[in-house]
């Protein structure tokens, strides 16, 4: 039978929630989540920023293509400069394909310690894939091979799901998504192979919809984002919460953006308050806070 999500996940107000302690006293876990994207050139593209002559899409889309590759060659670098030089645990959303065609990348961030998020095989839309156990199982093993170990979470190419979507993914082992930003706290989801873990993400503090859709000047990256960290930190003194910060090298990686990017890191890991973790330090913090959501999710 097939689960829709509120089949899979059980309303809770967070105010009737018990208390979520982090370590040493910390309010905010603040997860950084880098999207590395592999776009295909011989179909439309997945986002545009110039629209088409006439406003009919033609293949190949040399332009938008071209806006996407610039993240890859040049705004990457700027991420990895920023992240690196301050030591910030970084969970990049990979398409597995990025380990093909970009090893360069895939090799800087995989030596940096980087955590891998499976993010399928290439950037299309789940309902378009054909066959997503073979592109879940593609995705896997070729993070696999590449750095040695299976990814633990996974987030759908934005954000998307089918209905079936998360029995394939805990079938394959994967252990926790990024694909339900309605909390700021993680929680359970109830699967056909035992429970997954929603990990808390954000279209709030992200510069597609932040700058790509509602057209903001750049500083509002930094604005949004302490406005966001502000309040969850006060929140979080009575009950902790978790903040994700989401970026793609060919938007915040420009020049006239990566500083206020850059500000937003010195600005939260300078605050006292925060823990800055990979989207599995989350994992493992929750469940060993939680006392066994998860198993009791899985048994429901």
């Amino acid at each position: 039978m097939t689960m829709k999500p509120r089949d899979r996940i059980d309303y809770s107000a967070i105010v009737d929630r018990a208390p979520l302690a982090l370590p040493d006293g910390k309010r905010v876990a603040v997860w950084v989540i880098v999207n590395i994207e592999n776009w295909d050139i011989g179909k439309p593209m997945p986002r545009t920023v110039l629209p088409p002559p006439g406003h009919q899409v033609h293949i190949p889309d040399i332009p938008n293509w071209s806006w996407q590759e610039y993240g890859m060659r040049v705004g990457f670098w700027r991420f990895h400069d920023a992240l690196v030089s301050r030591g910030i645990p970084v969970t990049m959303s990979v398409n597995g394909s990025v380990c093909v065609q970009y090893p360069r990348i895939a090799a800087a961030a995989r030596d940096a310690g980087w955590e891998f998020l499976g993010h399928a095989y290439r950037q299309r839309p789940t309902h378009l894939i054909e066959d997503q156990r073979e592109d879940i199982r593609q995705t896997i093993e070729t993070i696999r091979e590449f750095t040695g170990r299976p990814p633990r979470g996974w987030m759908g190419p934005g954000l998307t799901e089918t209905f079936e979507t998360p029995d394939y993914l805990a079938e394959a082992g994967i252990e926790y998504v990024a694909d339900y930003p309605m909390d700021d706290q993680p929680f359970d989801i109830r699967t056909e192979h035992g429970a997954l873990t929603s990990i808390p993400y954000t279209v709030e503090l992200n510069d597609i919809p932040m700058m790509l859709i509602q057209h903001h000047k750049a500083a509002e990256f930094y604005d949004r984002c302490m406005d966001a960290f502000e309040r969850l930190e006060r929140e979080g003194e009575r009950n902790a919460r978790v903040m994700a910060i989401a970026v793609h090298p060919y938007i915040s990686g420009t020049p006239f953006r990566i500083k206020y990017f850059e500000k937003v890191l010195d600005a939260v890991s300078g605050s006292g308050s925060a823990v800055l973790w990979t989207g599995s330090d989350i994992l493992d913090w929750y469940r060993a806070a939680a006392g066994g959501a998860s198993a009791a999710a899985a048994d429901d």
